[in-house]
Parts: C-alpha cells; sequence; structure tokens
C-alpha cells in the first residue's frame, strides 16, 4: 500500500488508526498537505519533530511515524523551543488549534513570535474548541454562535495573522482547507524559512461550529470559505467595511531577521 500512495509512508498504521477526527474534517486535508509539502521537500524522519498541546489538531502528530512530542495544553510552542534550542540542526514543526495556541497558549505564542527561532506553527483554526464539545475560542467571529455563546459572540476575536506579525513573527501566512495548492504551497514555504513562520489555516469544524451557526455539511463549509476569500493583493484596496466576514488570503509577512538559535550561539562564540 506505501508503493501506491507515497503520503503511506509517512504514517503509523499499526496502532494509530482508525483516527479520531469527525468525517470530513479540515484537519484530514491540513494532514495530508503537510505530509506532501515535508514530502516533497525531501525531509529525513529522523531530522522532523513534530510538536502538539491538547485538541483535535493537536492529535495530528501522533499518526505521522516521525519524532513527535505531546505536551499540556497550550505548552507546545515552549516545548518546541526547548526541542530547537538543543537540537538546531532539526525542522520542528508545531501543530496547534486556536483555542490551544491562542487562548491559554498565547503568552507563548507572543514570545515565540518576539524571539524569532526558526519554528513552523500550523495554526488549524476552525473559530471553536471543537473537542471539548464547541466553545468559543479567541477567533470566534463576533456575534457568531458556540456552545458557550448561544446568544452570539460579543468579544472581539484576534487576527491570529496581524497578532503575529506586530508579535514578530518573520512569516506570516493564511489559506483555508479549501485552497489546497495555496495550502500545500505554503506549508512548504513556512518550512523552509528560516525563523518563526506562523500559517493560519482556516478549517471546518461541521459537527460543532458549522451546525451552531447553520453552515451545513463539510462540502457546504468549503464553498463558504471559497465565496469568502479575498486575496490580499485584492484586499489590501478593499474598504474595512467590504472585509467584514471575509476571509484575507496570502502572505502577510516575509522577512529575514536574526534568528534565536544563532544569535545565541553567537554569544556564546564571543564569550569563549
Amino acid at each position: 500500500m506505501s508503493n501506491t500512495y507515497p503520503i503511506f509512508k509517512y504514517l503509523r498504521f499499526d496502532d494509530r488508526f482508525p483516527h479520531v477526527w469527525c468525517s470530513g474534517c479540515g484537519i484530514g486535508v491540513t494532514f495530508s498537505a503537510m505530509i506532501r509539502a515535508i514530502d516533497k521537500l525531501k525531509i529525513p524522519k529522523d531530522n522532523l519533530v513534530l510538536v502538539s498541546g491538547i485538541g483535535c489538531s493537536s492529535r495530528l502528530p501522533g499518526y505521522i511515524d516521525t519524532d513527535s512530542l505531546h505536551t499540556l495544553h497550550g505548552r507546545a510552542l515552549p516545548a518546541a523551543l526547548g526541542v530547537k534550542f538543543y537540537k538546531p540542526e532539526m525542522k520542528v514543526i508545531v501543530v496547534s488549534g486556536d483555542g490551544d495556541a491562542l487562548a491559554i497558549g498565547g503568552n507563548h505564542f507572543i514570545h515565540a513570535c518576539r524571539r524569532n527561532i526558526d519554528i513552523t506553527l500550523i495554526l488549524i483554526n476552525n473559530f471553536n474548541y471543537g473537542m471539548t464539545g464547541g466553545q468559543a475560542s479567541p477567533t470566534t467571529p463576533h456575534e457568531k454562535y458556540t456552545k458557550t455563546t448561544p446568544y452570539g459572540e460579543r468579544e472581539n476575536f484576534f487576527d491570529a495573522c496581524e497578532l503575529a506579525s506586530s508579535a514578530g513573527a518573520t512569516f506570516v501566512a493564511r489559506t483555508t482547507v479549501y485552497h489546497v495548492v495555496q495550502l500545500e504551497k505554503y506549508i512548504e514555504k513556512a518550512i523552509m524559512h528560516k525563523g518563526f513562520s506562523v500559517l493560519d489555516v482556516i478549517s471546518n469544524c461541521h459537527v460543532l461550529y458549522g451546525r451552531f451557526n447553520k453552515m451545513g455539511e463539510p462540502t457546504l463549509m468549503l464553498q463558504w470559505m471559497k465565496e469568502n476569500s479575498i486575496p490580499l493583493s485584492k484586499a489590501k484596496d478593499m474598504k474595512p467595511e467590504e472585509l467584514e466576514g471575509k476571509i484575507v488570503t496570502g502572505i502577510f509577512k516575509e522577512v529575514e531577521e536574526p534568528e534565536f538559535c544563532d544569535n545565541y550561539n553567537k554569544l556564546v562564540e564571543e564569550l569563549r
């Protein structure tokens, strides 16, 4: 079977499948796109570490046949920082959900951006806490319904890309699970970028968020992503009211700046 589909050589079939995700979940789309990107980049399994916290998205590293680290809720980034700091030659990818990375893990998110350590964060953003019942998360859009906002969300939401850019991340991009070709391309670029990379992947949680907001089955939520996504190049010329409720996709930031491990090693050399 592994000879038929290259993706299969990366999977832990023996004891991990079937997976826990709902049928049609966008996490599976992101998972396969990530594996195709890794395969295309020819990253050896022994040179790759996947790190996650808690949540639906954070179950992803357990299904791929590489070194992986499953940490506490919101603590994936500091654990990944430790891995990268100890073995800077490794490619380190963090897979997290919007609740895991931006709520309890929000402080770690900001400081990982500030340090600009060479880690890739794939943020699978489905606007709610999918694993624990569909509660509101930091990215739940205004006036949308969740388990904990039955009358509509009244808090302002985080724009993960704006937060990452202003906090110091040097590669920041957004796409959706509908835009599969772009998703794979952005994962490749994020992995190869030298510095902290944040990829905000808008995904569907049709069983909870989609159901609460009457968005329909997975195909209809994908259709919604298609119809409501606007390329960054076009969005720059649009008014704020025209962008309300839209998904702006593209690369928001891609710059070269001093990286944390390099800075630290430079200090070590100076002190010798």
